[in-house]
């Protein structure tokens, strides 16, 4: 039996210590991707590694969070605007709901996009769920609370 997600879901990338951030599901890109303001090659013990950095929460820049992992490969990929990008995809477990699954994510910097992490349509597959679009956050409850909360200005 398949699990019903909504367009958009809150999500946990446990092994890159993101406690939570918000993904637009898009049945239309083939892979998902994930922001990186930064993105660094690097080599550890003879194996391809890359660091980054993400900003989970948008609007919420002073939380920085720096990430390691294995690079899987180098990819050619196209986004919706027809514009192509080298990127670097790693493989890590995500977390939705009770679901853990590993899948692959393509990094990039998605600055400008309102949503910091796209699920794209192989993961969707491998995970088995199916997509209303009518509706926001079936599965989950916000993970934003696993945020320190954002810091009023002193008069």
């Amino acid at each position: 039996m398949n699990t019903t997600i909504g367009w958009r879901e809150w999500i946990s990338l446990p092994e890159l210590q993101i406690p939570g951030i918000k993904a637009k599901i898009d049945t239309g890109a083939r892979t998902s991707a994930l922001h990186a303001f930064f993105v660094e090659p690097f080599r550890q013990d003879g194996i391809a590694m890359v660091r980054f950095g993400v900003h989970p929460l948008r609007k919420r820049e002073e939380i920085e969070l720096i990430c390691t992992a294995p690079v899987k490969e180098q990819r050619l990929v196209t986004d919706s605007g027809g514009h192509r990008e080298n990127r670097f995809v790693i493989e890590t477990p995500i977390k939705l709901g009770q679901h853990l699954c590993p899948i692959e994510i393509t990094l990039t910097n998605r600055d400008t996009m309102k949503f910091r992490m796209l699920l794209g349509r192989s993961a969707l597959q491998k995970l088995e769920f199916l997509v209303d679009s009518s509706h926001s956050y079936l599965i989950g409850k916000s993970l934003r609370k696993e945020y320190p909360p954002k810091k009023e200005l002193s008069a």
